[in-house]
């Protein structure tokens, strides 16, 4: 049976542990070195004070004229034991040069030998020393009693080794004491800090650290999406490969505020947003992104997490997807009147007119070649050309004509391989529909209604033209909303310039009509022009709106037909 191992102690654990450990050690040493210090200065100052005790004594007239006398001990034995008293030495010795006592505080010693040196004293000097004597072992000091130059007596004064070891034990009692409390107190100390540690680290230990930090390394630069950490103060914290590549960022770029990563103000204001954002879409110079952010909370604020994804193809798709729907309803529509046509054409030759049949579907035929005619000839780019067609029949199902003016021109070939044909889709397709939202909306249409499936009565419809070549004459009467669409390729440049019989643009939306968001329909619209001048830029290319001969909207696209550095400009003209 396998026996599991023991999970490693955490890294909190691991850090008190060893704090403790370190504390300890630090108490126990400053212990040891306060004993010792101690022990050394306690031994001193008995030294000290043994030496004054002693010189006093030997210096004292009392102690010379007892020496002279007949009987020392009878005047030197109370003095002596005054002075012992008085001074808190172990004992006050006062002896003849040849170390025959005098005085001692065990009355039955006077009379002995004095245990201890006194070669150095006989001589006439001070000295000090530890011996062993009828007391135990003590620190003692021996100085000579002269008398008119001549060493008369000794005085030997001296403290013991255990007084000296009990004062220490006192000392030591108290340093034991303030040991402890400081151990206690680091110990506290350490474990708030590594409760504190232990919570921020969720308990896990080194090893487990260690190897989420590899895999969050490699789990950030593996996937293809954007991630941005930002702080509590919004500066960016962590930032992976693919997100310094959709936004366009250094790699240095760690530590920089939000604000001043020079992003567009939408996706600045999302990234400095406190509420969480879902799925927004932000335009940069190139791209389309899908943002999302979520704050880091844990008692405080401590971030926020923002990821990023790249819709830039997806929103092309999404654009081309929504023209197909479009064609393909404008197609159905008119599969409709064609089959209302046909049952007309038939209705006449049962009627025996054949020769109203015959003209009738001769001029539906004329005028289909014709509209086909016109925008081949003038537009010899098949993608331009084929949007033209199908946006043609998108307006006309919707009331509004799409004009073609005479001088469009684009040969095939003349388009340089930097603009691709999505972004040129783009660019026509979005402002183009802009025109006819804007030319309906003026006529009381509904904006963004699909053509019906099936209509209402089953009467033939007049034959129109979706297409023709001169606009109407501004303000006549009766004239049906058009859309104006020039398309030129000439002098080093495409020029597109849609105009459109709406209302325009009002004077104060001028600067904010290009920002993503900006719209008159409502929420959840204003991207097709933020899209406009993204794909212009990508072309190096400028977007400027003005007003058009017809009172409304007039929106240009020059774009470089020779490449030249990127530049991003959206002017607006009176």
């Amino acid at each position: 049976m396998r026996i599991p191992l023991p999970r490693p102690r955490s890294l909190a654990g691991q850090l008190f542990a060893m704090q403790v450990v370190l504390v300890a050690a630090i108490v126990a040493g400053c212990a040891v070195f306060a004993y010792v210090s101690d022990r050394a200065q306690a031994e001193e100052t008995a030294r000290r004070q043994a030496t004054a005790t002693a010189v006093a004594v030997a210096e004292s007239p009392a102690v010379v004229a007892a020496v002279r006398s007949a009987d020392p001990t009878a005047s030197l034995q109370p003095y002596a034991e005054s002075v012992r008293h008085r001074t808190g030495v172990a004992f006050v010795v006062i002896m003849a040069p040849d170390g025959k006592r005098w005085t001692h505080p065990e009355p039955d010693q006077i009379g002995r030998t004095y245990l201890g040196h006194i070669e150095e004293a006989v001589r006439g000097r001070t000295f000090s020393e530890t011996h062993m004597g009828v007391l135990g072992p003590s620190v003692r000091t021996i100085a000579p009693v002269r008398d008119q130059g001549r060493v008369v007596a000794l005085v030997s004064a001296g403290i013991t080794i255990e007084k000296i070891s009990e004062q220490i034990r006192e000392q030591v009692t108290a340093l034991l004491g303030m040991a402890g409390a400081a151990l206690a107190l680091g110990g506290a100390g350490t474990y708030v800090i590594n409760a504190r540690l232990r919570r921020h680290t969720h308990g896990m230990n080194a090893a487990e650290l260690s190897r989420m930090h590899d895999y969050h390394e490699a789990a950030l630069h593996a996937v293809s999406e954007g991630l941005v950490m930002l702080d509590g103060q919004r500066r960016i914290a962590l930032i992976n490969d693919g997100a310094r590549e959709l936004l366009g960022l250094d790699a240095d770029v760690v530590g920089t505020s939000a604000a001043d990563l020079g992003l567009p103000l939408s996706l600045t204001s999302a990234l400095l947003a406190s509420e969480p954002r879902v799925d927004e879409l932000h335009l940069t110079a190139e791209r389309v992104l899908v943002v999302n952010t979520r704050p880091v909370v844990g008692g405080e604020r401590r971030g926020t997490v923002v990821t990023l994804r790249d819709r830039t193809e997806l929103q092309a798709l999404s654009g081309e997807l929504t023209s197909e729907r479009g064609f393909t309803q404008a197609l159905r529509s008119q599969a409709h009147e064609a089959a209302n046509r046909l049952h007309t054409v038939v209705s006449l030759i049962e009627l025996g007119r054949v020769e109203e049949a015959v003209g009738f579907a001769t001029a539906e035929l004329e005028l289909a070649q014709a509209l086909t005619d016109r925008v081949v000839d003038a537009v010899a780019e098949p993608v331009l050309a084929a949007l033209l067609l199908g946006k043609a029949a998108q307006a006309n199902e919707r009331g509004v004509e799409l004009v073609l003016t005479d001088d469009s021109r684009i040969d095939d070939g003349l388009l340089p391989p930097g603009v691709p044909s999505r972004d040129l889709v783009t660019i026509l397709g979005n402002l183009i529909d802009n025109a006819v939202e804007a030319a309906s909306t003026a006529t009381g249409g509904l904006p963004g209604d699909a053509a019906p499936e099936e209509p209402a009565t089953e009467e033939a419809a007049a034959p129109r033209s979706p297409l023709p070549q001169d606009p109407p004459a501004a303000g006549s009467v009766g004239a049906r909303p058009h859309v104006t669409v020039t398309a030129l390729a000439r002098d080093g440049e495409l020029l597109i310039r849609v105009g459109d019989t709406g209302p325009g643009v009002a004077d104060g939306d001028r600067d904010a009509v290009f920002e993503r968001g900006w719209s008159t329909n409502g929420a959840g619209r204003g991207l097709g022009l933020a899209l406009v001048r993204q794909a212009a830029a990508r072309a190096s290319g400028t977007v400027t709106l003005g007003r058009s001969p017809e009172g409304g909207a007039e929106f240009t696209v020059r774009l470089p037909l020779a490449p030249r550095p990127a530049r991003v400009t959206a002017a607006v003209t009176a």
